[in-house]
């Protein structure tokens, strides 16, 4: 029986990621050749690519953005970027600003059922666009696991994780949006490109 919900709940998930056109920017990514390698990698590898251009110039730039969370824990935007796939990256770093070990709270993930069982992430941020009146969620692929960072967890005193997540893009008339990530604040970003 829990089979069958679990079935059903996935084809009320994908009916309602149709109904709000975030399958466009999830086909917009998956085309072939390049792009479908693009946004995939990053779930597992943006950690690498994040840390070095991302979480470098953030330290020394200003960020777009700074949402102060639970326990210490501090996320600074360092870039929001449309891509030529037809979303929106959002590159960051979570640092324990306390002075003792934190976690990251496992409401980050969101409340999703296909989201949470892949394990802890950013899967529950989203992106408020108040001019166009839209709010849009992290990308899916399809099996449902966010395009965030994840294997979120504990990070010591001082310690900086860099982070990412992949949006939807908004019309390219729409050069700020909301960010909200559950447990921490909210923040207003320019996107770039």
């Amino acid at each position: 029986m829990s089979i069958r919900f679990t079935a059903k709940a996935r084809r009320g998930t994908v009916a309602l990621t149709v109904a709000a056109g975030l399958v466009l920017g999830v086909a917009g990514c998956g085309g072939g050749g390049g792009d479908d390698d693009k946004p995939t990698p990053s779930a597992s590898a943006s950690k690498d690519s994040g840390s070095k251009p991302s979480a470098q110039e953030g330290q020394s730039e200003t960020p777009l953005a700074e949402l102060k969370g639970t326990g210490g824990l501090l996320l600074r935007i360092t870039s929001a970027a449309r891509d030529s796939g037809g979303f929106l990256t959002v590159n960051g770093v979570v640092k324990n600003d306390g002075d003792k070990s934190a976690v990251v709270p496992p409401q980050t993930s969101g409340d999703e059922t296909e989201v949470i069982a892949h394990g802890p992430s950013l899967g529950g941020a989203t992106l408020v666009d108040a001019k166009g009146k839209k709010r849009y969620y992290t990308l899916r692929d399809t099996e449902g696991r966010p395009l965030t960072t994840t294997g979120l967890g504990n990070l010591e005193a001082g310690q900086t994780l860099p982070v990412f997540m992949q949006f939807p893009a908004p019309p390219t008339s729409t050069t700020e949006v909301g960010l909200q990530v559950p447990t921490f604040s909210s923040g207003t970003i320019k996107i770039s490109g």
